[in-house]
């Protein structure tokens, strides 16, 4: 036997398996890999048990004692005498043709969902790896045993079968045995996508796989990926949530966003929420949804820094460094008075390039422009074109500063008009 040898899961499925002496051990039916599996270098997960289904009954056996052969193109299973596969591992491993085979998978490099059509694995001297999956049309005709005549009639026309696979590392497993899909062990790949594709990626994976897999993300990425998502599948994750892991993930996201989302579920399921947050939180979010939904103040953000026109530019650094805002509330600064008056704004850029002992009232602009927070949000997208402005300081009748309103709010609220009137 070469001390490399290559084959197919769909090769390997419901062949018959003897011992070296030719006693018939069984039809395989699985292959099963430790997902955490870094045995070897490469970190693709190691085949270590085997699926046998013999006189109607299910075994697992180490694959240790397992070898698979190629000969004359044809493959061979042979076993040097089986050993029975531990508890633990039977139910801590991944099962190759029942969870992934035919199944979707989270293709990381592409940051979407992809079917698979067959597994590609590889032995090395004494060890078994799932190395690649194959999502092309070539696994679909190997399948079906069509593969290599297919492949003979094209080459007499110059053609081929497009093959198309994608190495294991570049994958998320989703497990889908039983009634439950969930995320497998080895889930913490998918912390490395950007939010908005793994929010696309959980919306396609339709509506009772998407809150189990939403709920293994940690709180912070859980966030991120909240506000990326369509108002009615943020909706349907929150209700499937347990109310302590929902609050949560609403804890760590801005006022106003939450305010959206709760907007759109019915008032006792909000109400629940509300009182399960954090009472800084949701006294802000409260007074968000005070706002019709046509008003400026629905769209604005209550996250914002004002400081006192006396303060120094070192000590606006020091609240910076403190505070660790988010970069959408550095769009703008704000001054205001010991009644919360808006005064007058300035800029990060400002604070930047000045002294630090230099004092706001020395940098600021006062008489800023501003939106009343009962001022319709169809004026906005004027008043920000007309004045090239990221962020807008929002007051109320009596000038005392609410919020702001930032440019991604006014693109996002004029995209939902537009889906909405299609």
């Amino acid at each position: 036997m070469n001390s490399i040898t290559t084959f197919y899961l769909s090769r390997v499925i419901d062949q018959k398996a003897y011992e070296t002496n030719g006693k018939y051990v069984g039809v395989v039916k699985d292959l099963l890999v430790d997902p955490e599996s870094s045995t070897h270098s490469s970190g693709h997960p190691v085949v270590n048990g085997i699926k046998i289904k013999y006189q109607k009954q299910f075994v697992f056996y180490s694959f240790q004692n397992f070898r698979i052969e190629k000969i004359n193109g044809k493959i061979k299973i042979i076993c040097s005498g089986p050993v029975e596969l531990s508890a633990d591992q039977i139910s801590s491993n991944l099962y190759l043709a029942q969870t992934v085979l035919d199944n979707q998978i989270v293709d990381l490099h592409g940051r979407k969902l992809v079917r698979v059509n067959d597994i590609r694995l590889v032995t090395i001297v004494n060890q078994t790896f799932a190395v690649a999956v194959d999502i092309g049309m070539e696994g679909l005709f190997r399948r079906i045993g069509i593969a290599k005549p297919l492949k003979f009639i094209l080459s007499l026309f110059s053609g081929n079968i497009p093959a198309k696979f994608i190495l294991w590392e570049d994958i998320e497993t989703i497990d889908s045995s039983g009634s439950n899909i969930k995320l497998s062990k080895s889930y913490k790949k998918l912390q490395t996508l950007h939010p908005s594709d793994l929010a696309d990626i959980i919306e396609d994976l339709g509506r009772e796989a998407s809150a189990d897999v939403f709920s293994a993300l940690d709180n912070e990425k859980a966030a991120d990926v909240m506000e990326e998502l369509e108002p009615d599948a943020q909706v349907h994750i929150l209700e499937s949530l347990s109310i302590e892991k929902a609050a949560d993930v609403l804890d760590k996201m801005p006022a106003d966003e939450v305010a959206d989302i709760l907007d759109a579920m019915e008032d006792d399921k909000a109400e629940l929420l509300l009182n399960e947050m954090e009472k800084d939180t949701s006294q802000e979010v409260r007074e968000l949804l005070v706002y019709p939904d046509h008003t400026v103040g629905s769209i604005m953000s209550s996250e914002v820094l004002s400081f006192n026109l006396n303060t120094t530019i070192e000590e606006v650094l020091a609240e910076l460094r403190n505070k660790k805002p988010e970069f959408e509330t550095l769009y703008n600064l704000f001054v205001t008075d010991e009644n919360e008056i808006l005064l007058a704004t300035f800029s990060i850029r400002d604070v930047v390039i000045s002294s630090p002992d230099v004092q706001i009232k020395q940098i600021m602009k006062p008489s800023p422009v501003h939106l009343r927070d009962y001022q319709k949000i169809n004026e906005v997208a004027e008043i920000v074109s007309k004045y090239n402005l990221l962020a807008i300081p929002v007051v109320d009748k009596r000038n005392v500063l609410k919020g702001m309103v930032v440019i991604d709010d006014v693109i996002e609220d004029l995209i939902r008009k537009r889906r909405t009137n299609k």
